[in-house]
């Protein structure tokens, strides 16, 4: 099936990055990370997937979100805190701190350093997470060269009575038998920190100026050594872009703009942890052509912290109006830094965020050129098909859905052409009808009592706004019902094409039925027309399909409970209300129930009997 997504997913950045898929009620389904966004995303709208967890995931996504990040390691970090923070429903790993490794340095008079998995203690310090094994053996290898800091245990380290091969090449000062003070050893732990904390600039440069030396006395293998431990030191830094070892909420507010276009880009940072940012476009864009960046900011942050809360220090990539900054702080009864970023971890979640913003921005641009191209391609299919439409700026589509008749739900999605208006699929102007005193399973009834009712006007007269076109997930007889609706409403002059499926229901092989009888029109599968009639009929069906399921699972759910003696209204909402679900009350002990308010031991007794009987 042509998922609606697809033509994003098309659009995606080959880079490392991490995704999210959403659901319509906007909960996160799943999180996951990859070294090529375009390649891993793409690979969940192949026609056969071997999860069948995946497909049932996929089925439900309505959006997707992502991350793009420096480096493949980032992108770990990222997806890590993301599964951690938003609990997703089908991600089967939900790691912890525990999964990845940390630096540890020691708490005692002779500080040792290694790696570190599993739970923290209390006497020591620890540096990450980092995002693999690898990263923590190649800091600590680099900084036993640097700091010459032991890394023996203390069973080892307390029985020595000669140095061991680490001092003998320089890995290590030889505190086991004193061939270093307490004070200088105390020092080296001291830099070994700051460096760790992200104060590696000063090391770079130091170990800059002793392979240019070397390089001058033509020491190539010693300089080729110091190269080495630069390119580990900018590898240690790398890892560490998404994290801060301090623990600061800050937000990281970007505009960028290209090609007359603008996006907003923030960042969230909580607790000193990268969790993701989110681009959002100004949907007046066409007015704010002689905007500057400061107010675009400006404008942006009044009116994000006018219903959100703040954390302690905002970061920007222009200068925010000082009047801006003097209203927040008496909106919010305290002083809010918006600064430049100064630091070197600072300057590189703004520089990501801006980078992100230029992507986010690049990816709008094509789906703004795919959406036009694939508009006018169905406004000319359609007119050389006999239609006098001569524009498609609106277009509804209405399904139905239903099992065996039951719990009988319509759709209406709404899609829209004007970009800056937002266009697309207009997600807060979808309607669903709960059909009601037809025949069960009659599809050509539920079409007419859900066309109808849509463009009924309302008990004050007003009319509702009439779409350029309106399609019909069916053939014939569902586009014959529609047109005797419209017409019953004075409306028989609306442009209306039913969307018939092809043989075996395969996706390419549709027709458009047209409603004064003219033969149907059957578009190439790859035909740019074809395809924005499909993605508004598969999202048609795909919110008539969950307002079926939601409304079928709450009818038998107060069937199963109503028919438990006892058990009124006030009884199943105090029940559902503490267990959530019936599969939830279902495995409850007898006590649970009982425990909740208005319930008695023999009412619980007979609640847990009926429903392990069902």
């Amino acid at each position: 099936m042509n998922h609606p997504l697809q033509d994003q997913v098309r659009t995606l950045p080959e880079r490392p990055g991490v995704y999210r898929f959403l659901a319509e009620d906007g909960q996160v389904l799943y999180v996951g990370k990859a070294r090529n966004l375009k390649s891993r995303v793409s690979s969940y709208f192949a026609k056969n997937l071997s999860s069948p967890r995946i497909a049932l995931m996929v089925s439900k996504v309505v959006k997707l979100e992502v991350t793009p990040t420096p480096s493949e390691s980032e992108a770990l970090l990222l997806e890590n805190h993301l599964i951690k923070e938003l609990a997703p429903k089908y991600n089967i790993l939900f790691r912890d701190d525990k999964s990845y490794p940390y630096i540890r340095l020691t708490r005692e008079t002779w500080p040792m350093i290694g790696l570190h998995r599993g739970s923290l203690s209390p006497n020591a310090n620890y540096f990450g997470p980092y995002p693999n094994a690898w990263s923590v053996r190649e800091a600590v290898h680099l900084l036993q060269k640097i700091f010459r800091l032991r890394t023996c245990e203390a069973s080892v380290f307390n029985n020595r009575t000669r140095p061991c091969l680490l001092y003998q090449i320089k890995r290590c000062s030889g505190p086991c038998v004193g061939r270093i003070s307490e004070a200088d050893y105390a020092e080296d732990v001291r830099a070994a920190s700051m460096f760790l904390q992200g104060r590696h600039q000063e090391i770079i440069q130091r170990l800059t100026g002793l392979m240019e030396q070397a390089v001058e006395r033509l020491a190539f293998e010693q300089a080729a050594s110091f190269r080495d431990q630069i390119q580990a030191l900018h590898h240690i830094r790398d890892t560490q872009i998404m994290d801060s070892h301090q623990a600061e909420d800050i937000d990281i507010i970007v505009a960028v703009e290209q090609g007359g276009s603008l996006c907003v880009n923030l960042a969230m940072v909580r607790g000193g942890r990268h969790l993701g940012d989110r681009p959002q476009f100004p949907h007046n864009a066409n007015q704010l052509e002689q905007a500057t960046l400061s107010e675009v900011l400006s404008a942006f942050i009044e009116s994000h912290y006018a219903v959100h809360p703040a954390p302690g220090k905002v970061l920007v990539n222009a200068p925010v109006d000082e009047a801006v900054v003097e209203t927040m702080a008496g909106v919010l009864g305290r002083p809010l830094p918006m600064d430049l970023p100064h630091f070197t971890q600072h300057k590189a979640w703004v520089e990501l965020a801006m980078n992100n913003a230029g992507l986010a921005l690049t990816q709008r641009r094509q789906m703004q050129s795919l959406q036009g191209k694939r508009q006018v391609a169905l406004l000319t299919a359609l007119q050389n098909a006999g239609s006098t439409l001569d524009q498609l700026n609106r277009i509804e589509c209405f399904d139905i859905s239903h099992t065996q008749g039951e719990a009988t739900v319509a759709s209406c999605v709404v899609w829209i052409s004007d970009q800056k208006e937002g266009g697309g699929m207009r997600r807060a102007e979808y309607r669903r009808f709960n059909i009601t005193d037809i025949t069960p399973g009659d599809d050509y009834a539920a079409i007419h009592q859900a066309v109808y009712r849509r463009y009924k006007p309302n008990e004050q007269g007003v009319e509702a706004v009439r779409p350029d076109l309106l399609l019909i997930d069916g053939g014939k007889g569902q586009v014959a019902k529609a047109l005797e609706a419209l017409s019953e409403l004075g409306l028989a002059d609306m442009p209306l094409v039913g969307v018939a499926k092809g043989l075996g229901r395969k996706p390419g092989l549709e027709s458009l039925v047209f409603a004064d009888g003219r033969e149907p029109l059957h578009l190439d599968a790859d035909d740019p027309g074809l395809h924005l009639v499909q993605e508004i009929r598969d999202e048609a069906h795909r919110f008539a399909l969950t307002g079926h399921r939601g409304r079928r699972q709450k009818a038998r759910i107060g069937s199963r409970l109503d028919d438990i003696a006892g058990i009124g209204p006030k009884r199943r909402k105090a029940l559902m209300t503490c267990f959530g679900s019936v599969s939830a009350m279902k495995v409850a002990s007898v006590e649970a129930i009982a425990a909740v308010p208005g319930m008695s031991e023999e009412l619980a007794q007979r609640v847990h009997a009926a429903l392990q009987d069902r």
